[in-house]
């Protein structure tokens, strides 16, 4: 399985706990194209430090490494890594790069 592929399957991972305790009107779909955050995003404040603290925690149990999703780098980016679902594993892609995780 590849990377990416472990890094979806974290992050699908992570909306199914958040999901558990979101009202059904405000469930998240497991789409790359689904918004998180932002003008369109369905998660209120709480929910998504709730839902990056599951994918962080999620990544971690998939790649044996601490990884925090937030950092410094996020202020240099264009577009929100938070944007979609999709943004966010290509965002999560390249933190373990640079965490030195390969293929």
């Amino acid at each position: 399985m590849s990377n990416r592929e472990r890094i979806v399957q974290a992050v699908e991972s992570a909306v199914d706990e958040l999901n558990r305790r979101l009202p059904a009107g405000m469930k998240i779909e497991k789409s790359l194209d689904e918004p998180l955050y932002g003008k369109s995003g369905k998660l209120e404040s709480l929910d998504f430090v709730t839902f990056i603290m599951e994918v962080e925690e999620k990544i971690g149990e998939e790649f044996g490494i601490n990884v925090m999703v937030t950092d410094e780098k996020l202020l240099s980016k264009q577009e929100s890594p938070f944007s979609t679902l999709g943004a966010l594993t290509e965002y999560l892609e390249e933190v373990l790069k640079e965490e030195g995780v390969e293929e």
